[in-house]
């Protein structure tokens, strides 16, 4: 069999189908939601999932488990056994998918280039366009995997911490998008996160990651040049924010489409900015 080369950052479903029993591709389900959602994304890959897809769950388990923050990135070390217990090694391809279409997917995409795996997409349309399209589904009891062997190597250029985006706010070459949306941005909502002031850091620029969305599929790549460019200059770095470091990777995902050769995320994102009583906020 022929090696498999993904053809871009985002794949769909038709690409998927074709390539799905290739034996050097992995499916991750990465699906978690937003607690007013109700939903569980491990108990609904559980009960349905594309065939063969495991479930890489960055919220409860494949996550620095000494912070405070939700869901930050965990060190190599554990993000490599974790992975390794998933079945993955660096020769996998892997495709990543949810249960929204486009929403958690990007962030295991981006922490997958973090830890210097290259060969990871994420599906367009996720779950939902899968099951439109009349695709299989597995709703058997998951098998057990056998262990893979994964080596990550933290490449820190992908990921952006406080005093970074500190530095950056202040440099013309330099650029800090915010996916949340206009109300929590401008500070005319409040944070759902009770100990989180609302606003923006000073110099951050708005770009809420539903305008780059459309009916669970990102935009086309001409449009979202367009809604980028508006903001973002290609010789700019780009650093991503948002609530808590989950949609931001909806905007690194995007850039990367779009060619950007400079993104990072601010993984601790509004939850420790707004958080921080010594970190700059404004309102407006």
């Amino acid at each position: 069999m022929t090696a498999l080369t993904l053809p871009a950052s985002l794949v769909d479903s038709q690409w998927l189908a074709a390539h799905l029993e290739h034996p050097d591709l992995v499916v991750l389900d990465a699906s978690w939601y937003m607690p007013a959602a109700k939903r569980a994304g491990e108990q609904e890959w559980r009960t349905q999932r594309i065939p063969g897809a495991r479930f890489f769950d960055f919220d409860r388990k494949i996550k620095d488990e000494n912070s405070p923050l939700p869901h930050m990135l965990p060190t190599a070390a554990q993000f490599a056994q974790q992975v390794s217990a998933l079945g993955l090694s660096n020769h996998h391809r892997i495709v990543v998918y949810d249960g929204s279409g486009i929403f958690a997917a990007p962030r295991a995409w981006w922490m997958f280039k973090a830890m210097g795996h290259d060969q990871v997409a994420v599906l367009d349309g996720g779950l939902p366009n899968w099951i439109t399209k009349g695709l299989p589904l597995d709703s058997s009891k998951p098998e057990p995997v056998a262990p893979g062997q994964f080596v990550a190597q933290l490449q820190t250029t992908w990921i952006a911490d406080a005093d970074q985006v500190q530095v950056a706010l202040s440099q013309s070459q330099s650029r800090i998008l915010d996916a949340r949306s206009h109300e929590r941005f401008s500070g005319q909502a409040a944070d759902p996160r009770p100990a989180v002031r609302p606003g923006h850091m000073p110099g951050a620029v708005c770009l809420p990651f539903s305008e780059l969305l459309q009916q669970g599929h990102f935009l086309p790549k001409e449009q979202l040049a367009q809604k980028l460019a508006a903001q973002l200059s290609s010789e700019q770095e780009l650093i991503c924010s948002c609530g808590s470091g989950v949609t931001a990777a909806i905007l690194a995902l995007a850039a990367d489409i779009t060619g950007h050769q400079k993104i990072a995320v601010y993984d601790g994102s509004w939850t420790e900015w707004g958080g921080s009583s010594h970190l700059p906020v404004v309102t407006d």
